[in-house]
């Protein structure tokens, strides 16, 4: 859900529906709340209405797992006939939820009943209950009621369930089934306790009529048992639930709903395939379809699910021209990516007569141009253990739930999002492409000003809903496929990893191989072309400013400070400098600015990381980065792989251009990664699981890089350097990245600022780990270099004769002491180097006086001196 923006009234309090609707006129038009319920709306809010209870209610569902919203009104609901107002249960900024989980009284085990992840106090509480399973006794009453139901029918076909009832090995052995059901077909074992795979073989090849078999969920399970129960039944064609390599007629007339519990048959005649319409064959591991699958054998087949098999043993064209011979089918199930193809346009291409595919009607899905569809995806449910406290697993299942917005009044917008969760009824409705209800958060202002605002969500129905009918809304609404609709679903549901993983590949490739830099020779540094600027008459150069320190340290004789920018001949500022602003205030194209046209390929982070992609493909010295905005399928791709081969999957979000860490989070949760793009745009970056530490603590390091020229890169190094640490010890614990002094280092705006001087962390730095420094600069003056190298690459287009700059460059370090870029910042706050006195520890190791930094800024960008810096 888009966040909602409350404008602020200056108005008095509201007491008349029109003085509700000029004080809420944006935020009505926002939600987009029908007029015809404005009025009801503002009834409802004065009075404080919740009668959504007389309306709906709310239903387990997915085995208690989630829950649903139902209509149980008497009479339907029309489209827009009425709005309802939905409490919050909980609002938060992300950095407060845990603490809050854990001190608010009862909130923790509201929010784990609502998000379904208390059950198993409640499993256990009946298990305690429930002693009479596991007994012999007991197990011998259910197989002796099952032979009498055998001997009263003429055919002795047997078909045993026995699941989950304590069944152990010796047990097994006791009931001497093959004796007492010499015809049996299928046998189901499903969780229980069996656990010698010898005895188990005994009784099981004993029974040699057996055409399927399922272990399930027995300790027992492993690949000596599959192999031996492979090998000892010859007739075998399901095992546990897939097809063996025997399957055949049998196999599939139990997937078509021929034989089964109730019609225990050992063989299926030919002629009743011939008014099968309906198969499902999903997840049954096929690799090769039976040859009874066939036109002639299933004339009349019309639907057909394929799901989750690997088809593996016939090619993708054999399967479509196998399926187009089926001319009554209409409705198919399959994984795209799969057996198929990748794309859903070019199966409908193959398979004209398809009316729908994966639950979507066809016509929509070339009208789209979708290539993955899916009306069927399978919930991504919450997932604990159970010594995991309440609070930690409400953490864990909140990003199911959460919708946010961000507050604002005519001045300015608030820079961190508030979440919250809905109360039961409005947390139960489910997600549908085609919702019957809508929902919009908002603010009610009953004082006419933001203060005093209220939160609700608003709920009305957008189509005519019916009693008994499930109420539904759209997670995306607004949302399409120009914005990945379908990549954002894998927040709620799970898709399919094969496609994400393809797309994650295709995009690695795609690095690699329009990589500029990497494929051609880098220019060897030229000799510097940029000279003094300073007049031939020996006229000082005026100097126009925003910044503090630049006028307090800027002290040198060549260089004075003017108040009027037209005539200076210095523009060094911290806003930026466009042609708009250079219209407005009368400057000129020679006036010398402190910025390079197109300098966004630095200081925003998505076009940094997109800069340096294009230039050197996937460097060691930047993280794997993805600009969420664009590339959502191939981060999936990426998690999704580094999840099934059991590697480190912890990532940061960061804002494009956002500063000191604002709306950052770090998380290792897929749901939680493609949530948070809903506050804006970000980039999801690798995060450096195991830095580098000082003490047991996170620290990066600002550089300050001088660029005078970027054709011919001409770019120094400042002396001066410092490092930022975090203030607590470092930690992987869950919990622990809710805790800004971890995983942060910058503590001039949150948290407690201890400073530490360069030559003293260096010194303490080399003791600790037993290196050199000046191995570790080099590698940093390498990265910093490639960095510009990037932008000049890239970028030509930055040049410009009059443009002189600094620019922060934040450097971590990995336990590797390797160097990891983490962001280019434009004009960057250089207090620190102004405020302390230091120590150069490379080149003249002269003392650095922080009162002469920007002296020596200022004498290298524009009089040719070299005073503290080092040419990269």
């Amino acid at each position: 859900m888009s966040p909602a923006v409350a404008s602020a009234s200056s108005g008095d309090r509201i007491r008349t529906y029109e003085d509700f609707v000029r004080v809420h006129a944006y935020l009505l038009a926002a939600a987009g709340i029908p007029p015809s319920l404005h009025q009801r709306l503002y009834r409802k809010l004065a009075d404080e209405v919740f009668d959504g209870g007389e309306v709906f209610a709310v239903e387990p569902c997915e085995d208690g797992r989630q829950r649903r919203l139902v209509l149980t009104a008497d009479q339907s609901l029309g489209k827009e006939s009425d709005v309802f107002l939905v409490d919050h249960a909980w609002s938060f900024r992300l950095p407060d939820a845990l603490k809050q989980l854990r001190e608010v009284p009862g909130l923790a085990e509201r929010m784990a009943a609502l998000m379904c992840v208390d059950l198993d106090r409640k499993i256990e509480e009946d298990e305690q209950d429930d002693d009479e399973s596991g007994s012999l006794e007991h197990v011998s009453q259910v197989v002796e009621k099952e032979r009498a139901r055998v001997q009263e029918r003429s055919d002795s076909t047997a078909w045993l369930e026995l699941e989950e009832l304590g069944i152990d090995d010796d047990m097994l052995v006791a009931l001497d089934l093959s004796a007492n059901f010499p015809n049996l077909v299928a046998l189901n074992l499903w969780g229980n306790k069996l656990r010698d795979p010898e005895k188990v073989m005994q009784e099981i090849r004993k029974c040699t009529k057996l055409k399927a078999l399922w272990l399930n969920e027995n300790p027992v399970l492993g690949k000596s048992i599959d192999k031996a129960v492979l090998d000892g039944l010859s007739g075998l064609e399901i095992y546990n639930s897939h097809f063996t390599s025997k399957a055949g007629e049998w196999a599939l007339g139990f997937c078509a709903d021929i034989v089964g519990v109730d019609n225990p048959c050992s063989s299926v005649e030919s002629t009743l395939f011939g008014s099968i319409g309906t198969i499902d064959l999903s997840d049954r591991c096929i690799h090769k379809l039976p040859e009874v699958f066939s036109p002639s054998k299933l004339p009349s087949l019309s639907k057909l699910n394929v799901r989750g098999n690997p088809l593996d043993q016939i090619s993708g064209d054999d399967l479509l021209k196998l399926f187009g011979g089926f001319t009554q089918l209409q409705e198919l199930e399959v994984d795209i990516p799969g057996p198929l193809g990748n794309s859903a346009i070019s199966i409908l291409e193959s398979l004209p007569n398809l009316s729908l595919l994966n639950g979507v009607d066809s016509s929509s899905i070339i009208e789209s141009g979708k290539h993955i569809v899916d009306s069927a995806l399978e919930p991504r449910l919450p997932e604990w253990s159970p010594e995991e406290p309440l609070a930690e697993r409400v953490i864990g299942a909140m990003w199911l739930y959460l919708m946010t917005y961000r507050l604002a009044d005519d001045e300015k917008i608030d820079e961190t999002p508030v979440w919250y969760v809905m109360d039961e009824l409005g947390s139960a409705m489910r997600h549908s492409d085609n919702a019957n209800f809508r929902i919009a958060p908002f603010l009610f202002m009953p004082e006419g000003k933001l203060h005093t605002a209220i939160s609700y969500t608003i709920l009305w129905p957008t189509h005519d809903v019916h009693t008994g009918e499930e109420c539904t809304r759209d997670f995306l609404f607004g949302i399409g496929e120009d914005k990945q609709r379908s990549a954002r679903l894998t927040a709620w549901f799970r898709t399919p990893e094969n496609y994400f993983i393809q797309e994650f590949r295709r995009y690695q490739e795609q690095l690699q191989s329009n990589s500029i830099c990497s494929s051609t020779k880098i220019e060897e540094t030229q000799t510097p072309s940029t000279k003094s600027v300073r007049p031939r008459d020996g006229r000082v150069l005026r100097v126009y400013t925003d910044i503090p320190h630049v006028e307090e340290f800027l002290t040198r004789p060549e260089f004075v400070l003017t108040t009027d920018p037209k005539e200076a001949d210095i523009i060094w500022v911290s806003m930026q400098v466009d042609s708009e602003v250079k219209n407005a205030v009368g400057l000129t194209d020679q006036q010398y600015t402190n910025q390079f046209p197109f300098e966004a390929c630095l200081v925003m982070k998505h076009h940094l990381a997109e800069t340096i992609h294009k230039a050197w493909g996937s460097p060691e010295w930047l993280q794997p980065t993805y600009n969420l905005e664009t590339h959502l399928s191939p981060l999936i791709g990426d998690y999704c792989v580094r999840k099934r081969d059991g590697m480190d999957n912890l990532w940061i979000m960061k804002p494009w251009n956002m500063a000191r860490t604002i709306d950052t989070t770090v998380t290792g949760d897929l749901s939680a990664i493609i949530r948070l793009m809903e506050t804006g745009p970000k980039i999801c970056q690798k995060y450096i699981e195991r830095p580098a530490l000082f003490q047991g603590r996170k620290f990066d390091l600002r550089y300050i890089v001088l660029v005078r020229s970027i054709r011919p890169l001409e770019i120094f190094l400042s002396d001066v350097f410092w490092v930022r640490l975090a203030n607590n010890q470092y930690t992987l614990e869950k919990t622990s990245f809710f805790e800004y002094e971890t995983h942060f280092t910058v503590m001039n705006y949150i948290g407690r600022m201890n400073h530490m001087n360069t030559p003293e962390f260096v010194k303490g730095f080399e003791k600790e780990h037993q290196v050199k420094w000046l191995d570790i600069h080099e590698s940093v003056r390498s990265t910093i270099r490639h960095i510009f190298e990037a932008a000049a690459a890239v970028h030509p287009e930055m040049q410009n004769p009059f443009s002189r700059a600094i620019y922060g460059v934040d450097i971590m370090l990995d336990n590797r002491f390797k160097p990891k870029v983490l962001e280019v910042t434009y004009c960057p706050d250089c207090g620190r180097a102004c405020k302390y006195d230091t120590q150069a520890l490379v080149g003249s190791q002269d003392t650095i006086r922080g009162r002469d930094f920007f002296n020596s800024v200022f004498g290298c960008l524009f009089l040719d001196e070299q005073t503290h810096v080092l040419p990269l």
